[in-house]
């Protein structure tokens, strides 16, 4: 296997767009938007390179705009799990023997695609089919994909050139080696760039993968595929399925060849993934590699000291960017009584100015979430909210699915520390505010890391520098991404590499080097120049 030790240089994080009014970008935005709504999208799936159609079809809908149907794909069965197992074995070996640099080039190729040509298609794709804003969109399916693929470039080639030292009359190297057999890469509704990273990442490395995406991120799962297609994706290397959730895990983790599973989701999936893991050991060729990044709790934690101002823009952005429904929003906040009655009216007055409803109003701050279970779940704790003598709804509160699947951002006050809403993920635009006396911080630093099981995000906001101290070592274990003075979303390739620990997953860090090594089997060769002719070592001689 030919790796090159090529170096590719440390590339640039994508630059954002704006869409300003009267910016082209807007204007073909726009354009792109009204000519896939004035279609009728046909999604097959996508295996041995080849398009997979089926008689189960399901119908497609922006969550925003129930009544209106993009499209449909075609929904598959354990056949077709096992028909992608087999295509993606048999091409195994000519992609993992590929020359590093040809292999880069595929991906480094497609960011480019994304960056230009098809833009606008993967934002539209997710504006339409995940509910997401301009904004939002745009930094996730174009800067955040286009920098996990650039990034990850460079970070594999970096790994390929660490290599040991050698001894005189010797030659050591290390060779990194795809793993034995195939991936699984089960892949959420929430981000489009995890999408396309859990894949590419492993595939990168020289893996074959079988990839199932959310059946809510369908759309832009396809738009990603003909991407790595037209990039030269060779026909098996990554293979787009459709199947659902235990039949996909039924196939793939009873099977011999299973190398290792890249998921992001649930927690609750993803130990009951490990637990079939676990009890199908003995029938695997090899250890497999089980990385997953899972729910969170995440925290923001103002000292007495903070900017009132500072807070509730962090709570503002952090809770209610994309409906709440990102792994790192802000969901649980801890506010000094010094300042408390200040941060809640500009909470507030934040919320009753931002605007909800469809993605193509480019004024709205908040659309749609993703789909009626989701609403259903979402509006059940609001609702126990509105009755419980323990909590008080502040502001928001509202939720219609008449239209669309709309929740107001809504801010509950919560009067004791371990109400439901502070414990549990709710994954929606609700924010849990509990107010603690100015003069407990150290105290409340231990309930933050003691309420919840999950270990994702979290902030602290603060002008004394020892309460930022204090925080960050009280809180080392309660955030595998801490962030101080600034909310706990956001999170950028090569710059804060993603992942956390306790119920949070196994905290592998993508955007990082970190990521790419759990994808990789290393093997040490070692090459005498003169062997040895006799097994006698000088200290057996006699004197």
């Amino acid at each position: 296997m030919d790796h090159g030790y090529f170096s590719y240089p440390l590339p640039v994080n994508e630059p954002v767009l704006s869409y300003a009014p009267g910016s082209k970008e807007k204007a073909t935005l726009r354009a792109v938007l009204t000519e896939l709504k004035s279609q009728q999208a046909d999604v097959p799936m996508v295996i041995g390179g080849k398009e997979v159609r089926t008689d189960n079809l399901l119908s497609m809908h922006p969550p925003h705009e129930i009544a209106h149907t993009l499209g449909h794909f075609h929904m598959g069965d354990a056949s077709h799990a096992k028909q992608a197992i087999e295509v993606a074995l048999k091409a195994r070996e000519h992609w993992a023997s590929m020359s590093w640099e040809n292999r880069a080039a595929i991906f480094l190729r497609a960011a480019d695609l994304i960056a230009t040509k098809y833009r606008p298609y993967m934002n539209a794709a997710t504006m339409l089919g995940q509910s997401k804003n301009a904004f939002q969109a745009e930094i996730d399916s174009a800067c955040e994909l286009i920098d996990f693929l650039r990034f990850n470039v460079h970070f594999l080639s970096e790994i390929y050139k660490q290599q040991p030292i050698s001894g005189p009359g010797m030659h050591n190297r290390s060779e990194y080696r795809a793993l034995e057999g195939f991936v699984l890469a089960v892949t959420p509704f929430n981000f489009t760039a995890i999408g396309g990273n859990l894949p590419t990442s492993a595939a990168m490395c020289g893996n074959v993968v079988v990839w199932k995406p959310a059946n809510t991120a369908v759309y832009s799962a396809h738009m990603f595929m003909k991407v790595l297609q037209e990039a030269g994706l060779p026909a098996g290397v990554i293979n787009l399925v459709f199947v659902n959730g235990p039949t996909i895990g039924e196939v793939c983790f009873g099977h011999r060849e299973f190398a290792g599973v890249h998921f992001t989701g649930s927690t609750g999936v993803f130990n009951s993934m490990w637990k079939t893991i676990g009890a199908n050991m003995s029938n695997y060729r090899t250890y497999p590699r089980i990385v997953g990044e899972t729910g969170g709790k995440d925290f923001v934690v103002a000292h007495p000291s903070a900017d009132p101002d500072v807070v509730a823009t962090a709570l503002l952005r952090g809770a209610f960017e994309y409906q709440g429904q990102k792994c790192s929003a802000a969901s649980r906040a801890y506010i000094p009584s010094n300042m408390a009655e200040a941060v809640k009216a500009k909470l507030v007055d934040g919320i009753k100015s931002m605007k909800v409803g469809t993605v193509e109003d480019f004024s709205n701050f908040v659309n749609a979430v993703i789909d009626e279970k989701s609403f259903d779940s979402i509006k059940g704790y609001i609702d126990s909210a509105k009755k419980d003598p323990d909590a008080e709804i502040l502001v928001g509160g509202g939720c219609d699915k008449s239209k669309g699947y709309f929740i107001e951002p809504t801010v509950i006050v919560a009067k004791d520390p371990k109400y439901a809403s502070m414990c549990e993920e709710i994954f929606g635009p609700v924010l849990s505010l509990y107010v603690y006396p100015a003069d407990d911080f150290a105290q409340t630093l231990d309930l933050v890391d003691q309420t919840s099981p999950y270990a994702l995000t979290g902030s602290i906001i603060s002008q004394d520098r020892a309460a930022v101290e204090l925080a960050t070592v009280k809180l080392r274990n309660a955030a595998g991404n801490f962030y101080i003075n600034d909310k706990p979303t956001g999170a950028v390739v090569g710059q804060q590499p993603f992942g956390g620990a306790r119920a949070s997953g196994t905290n592998d860090k993508a955007g990082s080097m970190l990521n790419l090594y759990r994808w990789l089997s290393a093997r040490t060769i070692k090459e005498t120049f003169v062997p040895p002719t006799d097994y006698r070592y000088p200290f057996l001689q006699e004197s």
